[in-house]
């Protein structure tokens, strides 16, 4: 046992020393994890290695259509990211925010999903978020409007549908709903930080000042806890002016009913007193406040319908409701003399030396005068709810004015050689199945206006163009608060 015993010692070092390798090793991994986690939590970096959601955009979620990042092979080769619809089994382009649908043969096709983006393809175009603002459905709100009828002093009576006796309100509660995404309520204090230092302009015709007051009223209720917070109106005939103290931001309106340049003396063979459009001169009573203007938004369109002259390159080229010689041939209508003026005020914002803000078009509001015109007995009468596709009344007009309008927005700012920014805002879709929204035959104080079809059938005076408010073109300041933050961050960055 003696000569035994030196043997049997010798042989538990060899049988501790792999025990202590692994116990050694176990603890540096240890050691090595903690100080991982530490500066980088595992889950992120292997959720990063494998989905890459550290550099992934931003994705609104719907509470029944799951949407996430994932990784997806194109032909083989190239991989890139892309938002999944679960509902629709499509998918969207990170990079380029097109929906992208894949075959069997992991081969990709596009289809381009709106005008959320703005044409603007140089270093200074809006912020993509990932999120089609003007494709979705309007759902009702039970928590009402921003304000009401009575909470704002800047309403005009026109537009105060409550205020003159409309019977109905549910049209106040519906709210505009993205596929993709949700639309942020306004926040009046948001807003007003937002635009902190700034100036923003509503520029063009009356649907532009109702696009204005409805911005007044909902910033207005920012001040109720402060009798010293209400906006100070600067303004004058030319040009309102409101000027909000807390912030120093100031929102102007601008009348311009064309967006170019209007002159009555006679001109060739149209004499004076006729309105005469120069389509290729942008109006010079805006031009000149745009350098001191950050955000631009523009609204017209409406107004080619009226009495006018059309003049081009010195010429007469056209006219609406006035031509003194029929055997003279038009060589344009007023649907194409909207789309060169929207090309002709776009390119002068664009090129402009001293103008280095955003502008916003406001694309064709439609209106919803059925069965005839504003002057041929239209009505809007008695719709008290939105549309719903099958009773959808599809305007020929209004759809052939958006497409010149961005038509011309398009051939405008290819034109660009400055530092501004674009955006075209595209309510007219969603907007068509507001025919609920309007005053229609509400449109006065009148104790004795007629608000009911006469024992032929005939509809009273009504307004079925502008909006009430409350009402739905709040939604509008909701789209345009978003264009501007995006863009500002993108800006920013």
């Amino acid at each position: 046992m003696k000569l035994g015993s030196p043997k049997s010692i010798s042989a538990y070092p060899k049988t501790i020393l792999p025990i202590a390798a692994s116990v050694g090793g176990l603890a540096l991994f240890l050691i090595f994890a903690s100080v991982l986690l530490v500066y980088q939590p595992i889950g992120t970096k292997v959720s990063g290695y494998f989905y890459k959601v550290d550099h992934a955009p931003a994705i609104g979620l719907l509470s029944q259509n799951e949407t996430r990042i994932i990784e997806n092979w194109v032909n083989d080769t190239n991989k890139k990211r892309t938002a999944v619809d679960l509902s629709t089994n499509k998918t969207v382009d990170s990079d380029t925010n097109m929906t992208v649908e894949i075959d069997t043969n992991k081969t990709v096709k596009t289809f381009d999903i709106g005008t959320s983006k703005t044409a603007d393809s140089g270093p200074n175009k809006i912020a993509d978020s990932g999120c089609d603002l003007y494709h979705g459905i309007w759902v009702h709100d039970p928590a009402g409007p921003l304000y009401s009828n009575n909470s704002c002093p800047v309403l005009t009576q026109m537009q105060n549908c409550q205020g003159n006796g409309r019977p109905d309100k549910d049209y106040e509660n519906y709210r505009w709903k993205p596929t993709k995404c949700d639309l942020p309520r306004f926040d009046p204090k948001k807003f007003l930080e937002l635009m902190r230092g700034k100036t923003l302009a509503f520029i063009g015709d009356s649907v532009a000042r109702n696009q204005m007051e409805s911005m007044l009223c909902i910033l207005w209720q920012a001040s109720i806890p402060s009798p010293s917070f209400p906006p100070v109106n600067r303004g004058n005939k030319r040009m309102q002016r409101y000027y909000f103290r807390s912030t120093s931001t100031t929102i102007i309106r601008i009348w311009s009913s064309w967006l170019v340049h209007k002159t009555t003396e006679s001109f060739d063979f149209a004499p004076e007193g006729v309105d005469k459009l120069h389509l290729d001169a942008p109006d010079e009573t805006f031009m000149g406040d745009v350098p001191t203007c950050d955000v631009l938004v523009l609204s017209s369109g409406h107004w080619f319908a009226k009495r006018s002259v059309y003049i081009l390159n010195n010429e007469i080229v056209g006219g609406q409701l006035w031509w003194p010689d029929n055997s003279r041939k038009k060589k344009i209508d007023s649907t194409k003399a909207f789309e060169i003026s929207v090309e002709t005020v776009m390119s002068a914002l664009v090129t402009s030396l001293d103008y280095k803000g955003l502008t916003v078009v406001r694309s064709y509001s439609p209106d919803h005068y059925e069965g005839g015109a504003w002057n041929t007995g239209g009505s809007c009468t008695g719709k008290i709810k939105p549309a719903v596709d099958g009773e959808l009344v599809e305007s020929e007009f209004t759809n052939t004015m958006h497409d010149k309008q961005v038509s011309g927005f398009n051939r405008g700012i290819k034109k660009k050689t400055n530092k501004s920014r674009v955006a075209f805002m595209d309510i007219t879709k969603p907007f068509s199945y507001r025919h609920d929204g309007h005053p229609g035959p509400y449109r006065s104080l009148d104790p004795n206006k007629i608000t009911k079809r006469s024992a032929d059938g005939r509809p009273p005076p009504q307004d079925c163009l502008h909006w009430c408010m409350p009402g739905p073109v709040d939604t509008w300041n909701e789209f345009l608060m978003e264009t501007i933050r995006r863009d500002f961050e993108a800006h920013d960055s």
